[in-house]
């Protein structure tokens, strides 16, 4: 098993925590010096909050235990590719590399729909590595939506099914 692997491993488990939760399954561990000091993952119904993305949490966190909001020489790894809001803030946070797994041709800012992470304008672009555990992430984020479409169609159908019960 890589480096890259084992990181990676370690960002699912996170995932793992918001699937547990109902919550979209993206996890982020950051690491500096060949140690994780930050994971985070993805709370943004638990927590009814627009910025608890898994990568934002694990800034923030990496930044305490560093005292500094720059994350030079930090690398960060991430279940599936940032959003701009991330993807800003990775840059921000001067993140010297980002470990993707699996990619989102939907919302993606790490080279699907933008990539900001690499983006010359910028003063800061990131290294950036994409396809690690690519195939466990993306079987992860698969598993959650097929379910939440099941669950989605219950609820439905509790709904219609008590309506006519409402009308006889």
């Amino acid at each position: 098993m890589t480096q890259d692997e084992k990181y990676m491993k370690e960002a699912i488990k996170q995932a793992k925590k918001a699937y547990a939760l109902g919550e979209v399954p993206i996890g982020c561990v950051i690491v500096h010096d060949g140690k994780i000091i930050a994971r985070g993952y993805n709370r943004r119904n638990t927590d009814k909050n627009t910025l608890a993305h898994a990568e934002i949490t694990a800034i923030n966190k990496a930044s305490k235990k560093l005292g500094d909001w720059r994350l030079e020489e930090c690398s960060l790894y991430v279940t599936l590719e940032p959003c701009q809001m991330c993807a800003g803030a990775i840059v921000q946070a001067r993140v010297t590399e980002v470990i993707m797994g699996s990619m989102n041709p939907k919302a993606g800012c790490g080279g699907s729909i933008l990539n900001l992470l690499e983006m010359q304008e910028f003063n800061h672009q990131v290294i950036v590595r994409r396809g690690i555990l690519e195939e466990e992430c993306s079987n992860l984020l698969t598993s959650f939506f097929k379910e939440l479409r099941v669950r989605n169609k219950m609820k439905k159908e509790s709904r219609i099914g008590a309506t006519i019960l409402t009308k006889q």
